[in-house]
């Protein structure tokens, strides 16, 4: 299995992995400069850069740098009593480099509404990924968002399945009512996305809320959620709330502190329930 064309394929599925890549070498070593150990989520690994102690080592710091997100230096004199898995003995040093490969995000666009071709425009020029799902086929085509990389049209319930969410996922909720908000929202609060946000002013967020907890799903579930979405720069047209959604993903996916501001705005609906009930 190629390495970098794996490294693709699990970047395009949201999944994290670390690569680790000889970049120095002197002396007598196990392989050669410029070798590939890609190492996946659960461990497992595809190339190699020689195997024996030194890839055992480095397996375990590219766990680590997947959990940190920090690339590691890592140097190795091998001494002549370093046997490897191939038989060779080896006096050399080398040098590894071991870098996180985050998984590209993926924005899921519930809506196909003036919003959303707006808001899958913007993502995709930030870089997202962008799938856009809808229960019209009529909203929901090709012609409307040529540039998305899927569309699903059909029953909600019916695609919640289809649908592959991961850390890197965004979900970004802008149906054409509130039954469907609800609809989308009762799910999206099971998935482990990392951002989900939705449309509407913050009363009738709160509604949404309050009747999801009346069907048993507690508050604390909400608290990631942020609504009204977007940050806070007066948006009106379709465009420029599409422009400060995006906004807060890139927020959100930086880790920047005015990201985690903007999410501060996430749903802690008893209290607020009860703040709008005096």
């Amino acid at each position: 299995m190629d390495v970098l064309e794996e490294l693709v394929r699990l970047r395009r599925a949201g999944q994290k992995c670390a690569l680790a890549t000889i970049v120095q070498a002197n002396g007598s070593i196990p392989s050669y400069t410029s070798a590939k150990l890609l190492v996946r989520e659960d461990g497992s690994i595809t190339g190699t850069i020689g195997g024996g102690c030194v890839e055992a080592e480095v397996w375990t710091a590219a766990r680590e740098v997947m959990e940190t997100g920090k690339p590691r230096r890592l140097n190795f004199s091998l001494g002549q009593d370093a046997a490897y898995d191939n038989g060779l003995i080896c006096g050399g040093q080398l040098e590894v480099f071991i870098e996180p490969i985050e998984p590209q995000p993926r924005a899921f666009i519930f809506g196909a509404g003036h919003i959303s071709k707006s808001l899958c425009q913007v993502a995709s020029l930030i870089g997202f990924a962008t799938t856009v799902v809808d229960d019209r086929e009529s909203f929901a085509n090709r012609e409307r968002f040529p540039i998305a990389d899927d569309i699903l049209a059909g029953e909600y319930e019916e695609l919640f399945p289809q649908l592959e969410i991961t850390s890197s996922s965004y979900l970004v909720i802008v149906t054409r009512g509130h039954r469907d908000d609800m609809r989308i929202l009762r799910w999206a609060v099971t998935t482990p996305a990392r951002y989900i946000a939705m449309i509407g002013s913050k009363r009738k967020v709160i509604g949404v809320v309050r009747e999801l907890e009346k069907e048993g799903i507690p508050a604390e579930s909400f608290q990631r959620v942020s609504a009204p979405m977007g940050l806070d720069i007066g948006a009106q047209s379709p465009e420029e709330i599409a422009v400060s959604v995006a906004a807060e993903m890139i927020a959100v996916r930086r880790n920047s502190e005015s990201g985690w501001r903007a999410l501060s705005k996430s749903l802690h609906a008893s209290d607020e329930v009860r703040a709008l009930q005096k």
